[in-house]
């Protein structure tokens, strides 16, 4: 939390459906002394076309330290950028220049699919011994999904993570407590169920991932599942407590069939035994059936939509992100059995379109979607797309591409940055990930 503030941030761009570009990674300047402030002051183009990039990660971090498995010499340098629907991974140099990163290795999909029987990689975590790739499914775009791994100096595909799965099948995101040997992960469904976006008889039937799942770490077995219910549908982003002596972290849970409502969950653990309890609930808000895109005209409601939430270095704020109503909120949770809210922002949503201070007459599509804290909890970056397929069927008029930046008061509260508007018309941004780190690439052995 005490390094230097970031001067750049790197930000996955995918070309919209019809574009006939490759995807890129745009280099964005964050420093607000700078005269390029809130501007793409470089880009690398991937080698291939049709990869959507997605989520990204960092090759090295602090876990990097951990006593039994040291890698002190590892240096946070290259970003890792799987392509979700290619399965291309690619691996980007952002030294010695990181306005023009440079693409130094690239594994191409049938690798992927030959050493792991994995496809479509989603998020990287790097670990004490190896990276961490989550993938969605097998190379059919069937299950099940999972992790596989990854050499942290040369790259080099090492397989399939798990040994014993038990009753795990759907995948989403994964992480863990270092100090207690623990993983978690979460589900949201196969590529098949996914990837021409949400089909409305899986969601009404509950057929998408209601559940997260506990691992023995370095044994690599399944231990427990937890169910949140069949109403609870899309179990996604997971953000564990940074401190290692914490064993509890936050899920975020897409939509309620109940009520359209969407949940924020905390796992804790409780005399040596891992449960999840409802400590968020943010409800659907009515609107007119006229403003609404098909697949919600009859609920007559918006639902919220939390796709991502992320969780301040120091533990103590909650980021939560409502792609659907474009609500953006901030939680104490300093007591992460009682959040309080302390903060909230509107940009975009389905039917509010509400716009950016900098351009106040531009209504606004898309909504808060993937979410990044700097290291010191001072400054917030978010994006508008959530997924290709997914972007047509809410915002069907179009969901636009831009990227806002928000400061963030030291006891709480939350203001967009009138200066930092960054729009696209070439792609459309999705993960952030900020020079030198940010509060959702590490994982800590020490106290």
């Amino acid at each position: 939390m005490q390094a230097p503030p970031e001067k750049y941030a790197f930000v996955a761009a995918l070309n919209p459906p019809g574009s006939k570009l490759n995807d890129a990674l745009l280099v964005v300047d964050v420093d607000p002394e700078s005269a390029t402030y809130a501007q793409r002051v470089g880009e690398v183009k991937m080698p291939e076309f049709g990869d959507e990039l997605h989520h990204f990660g960092w090759n090295a971090c602090s876990s990097a330290l951990c006593p039994y498995a040291p890698h002190p010499h590892v240096e946070r340098r290259y970003l890792v950028v799987p392509g979700i629907r290619s399965s291309r991974i690619h691996v980007i140099d952002t030294k010695p220049d990181p306005r023009k990163p440079q693409i130094v290795k690239v594994i191409e999909p049938e690798e992927v699919f030959a050493r792991t029987n994995y496809s479509r990689p989603h998020t990287i975590h790097c670990g004490p011994e190896a990276i961490y790739v989550s993938a969605l499914g097998d190379p059919k775009g069937e299950g099940p999904g999972g992790i596989f791994m990854l050499d942290c100096e040369t790259f080099d595909v090492l397989g399939q993570w798990e040994v014993e799965r038990g009753d795990q099948f759907l995948h989403y995101d994964f992480w863990w407590h270092l100090g207690f040997d623990t993983l978690m992960s979460s589900e949201w469904g196969t590529p098949n169920m996914i990837e021409n976006g949400v089909q409305p008889d899986l969601l009404l039937g509950g057929k998408y991932g209601h559940q997260m799942h506990v691992w023995d770490l370095r044994r690599r077995r399944h231990l427990q599942t937890l169910d949140l219910g069949n109403e609870q549908q899309m179990v996604l982003e997971m953000r564990p407590a940074h401190d290692p002596r914490k064993a509890y972290g936050f899920v975020g849970v897409v939509v309620s069939l109940k009520d359209l409502s969407a949940s924020v969950w905390l796992w804790h653990r409780d005399n040596g035994e891992w449960d999840v309890k409802k400590v968020i609930e943010i409800p659907a808000e009515p609107a007119e059936p006229e403003k609404l895109p098909e697949m919600l005209k009859d609920f007559k409601a918006v639902p919220p939509l939390v796709t991502d939430i992320n969780l301040s270095l120091d533990d103590k704020f909650l980021y939560v992100s409502c792609f659907g109503t474009g609500e953006f909120l901030q939680y104490d949770v300093s007591d992460p059995f009682k959040p309080k809210k302390t903060g909230s922002v509107r940009i975009g949503g389905i039917t509010n379109r509400a716009a950016h201070p900098k351009k106040p007459d531009q209504p606004l599509a898309g909504g808060p979607q993937m979410v990044e804290v700097s290291r010191d909890g001072k400054r917030i970056y978010f994006t508008n797309s959530l997924y290709a397929a997914w972007d047509e069927q809410f915002y069907p008029d179009g969901v636009g591409s831009w990227m806002v930046k928000l400061d963030a008061a030291p006891n709480g509260g939350i203001t967009l940055d009138e200066n930092f508007f960054l729009e696209s018309n070439d792609y459309r941004v999705h993960q952030v990930r900020l020079e030198g780190g940010d509060s959702s690439s590490d994982s800590f052995c020490f106290p």
